[in-house]
């Protein structure tokens, strides 16, 4: 595996390897890799001839109140396990290097983000179209790998990615599960031991509300109620968002029909999980 640091000898690599006529699986870390990284890494190699693995944790993308210099690090357990994954090329830039001037041009994301965790973070995703804007020219790959956890982030990327008219087909990724249906998440640590029983019923109503859909259900009010109920009745967290939209436009529908999603945010005392189903009625 090559470690590369700088902008010009990863453009050298690729360039390189499409002269090859091999294809690039591209998938975009922050680093402190967990399983559903590794899911995305899988499916990048079993897909194409070459994947390439960043590591930056992107400044702009943080908010006033979020703490860029905490975010956790740890680039020796991250290089060996993109080791163990079969990965080829981990791009791993500094601040300096992807961010060598002040900008003079700012991506502002219009659509796609008023909605679900984009309400509270306002500017986060245009630091994320930023910073991809940015990757997506350096690494040209042909694929880029996404987890559907955070459904919202695939919506936005996908946009990008048209917007744009980057040649990279997005893959979407599902959600990585515990056995009893839990979103595998590094937040799920903090959960005390009766919110650890209580966190899978996020995930059963959300299957619960996918199945009154697909019995015929089209009211998003009735159906989101329920939802609601249901996490109150089998959890003591704290409901953030139930919310329905169409996917991926994330706009607002009065009867569900066409692609939707169903998402789900609930605080608990340290941790706050997300979750959702994007499906067809």
């Amino acid at each position: 595996m090559n470690v590369i640091k700088t902008i010009k000898e990863m453009q050298q690599y690729v360039q390189e390897t499409k002269l090859k006529d091999e294809t690039v699986g591209f998938v975009p870390t922050m680093g402190y890799l967990h399983e559903g990284h590794l899911t995305l890494l899988h499916e990048a190699k079993r897909e194409n001839d070459t994947v390439v693995l960043s590591i930056f944790v992107n400044p702009t993308q943080f908010g006033p109140n979020e703490d860029f210099d905490s975010y956790p690090r740890d680039f020796e357990r991250d290089e060996r396990l993109a080791k163990e994954a079969g990965v080829d090329v981990l791009f791993y830039p500094t601040v300096e290097e992807m961010y060598p001037n002040e900008p003079t041009i700012q991506l502002k994301v219009t659509k796609r983000v008023d909605v679900l965790c984009g309400a509270k973070r306002p500017g986060h995703f245009d630091g994320v179209a930023t910073v991809l804007t940015k990757l997506f020219h350096i690494v040209t790959p042909n694929r880029a790998y996404f987890g559907m956890k955070d459904a919202q982030q695939v919506a936005v990327v996908d946009a990008l990615i048209a917007d744009f008219h980057f040649p990279v087909t997005l893959v979407p990724v599902g959600t990585i599960r515990e056995e009893d249906g839990l979103a595998k998440s590094s937040r799920n640590v903090y959960l005390t031991e009766q919110e650890r029983k209580e966190a899978p019923f996020i995930y059963k109503s959300l299957q619960k509300a996918k199945q009154r859909i697909t019995e015929g259900e089209t009211n998003p009010e009735k159906i989101k109620k329920e939802i609601e109920q249901d996490l109150r009745n089998h959890t003591n967290g704290r409901i953030d968002y139930v919310d329905i939209y169409s996917y991926p436009h994330l706009t607002q529908i009065d009867h569900l029909s066409g692609r939707i999603i169903l998402a789900v945010a609930v605080a608990f005392s340290k941790a706050r999980l997300i979750d959702n189903l994007t499906f067809e009625v």
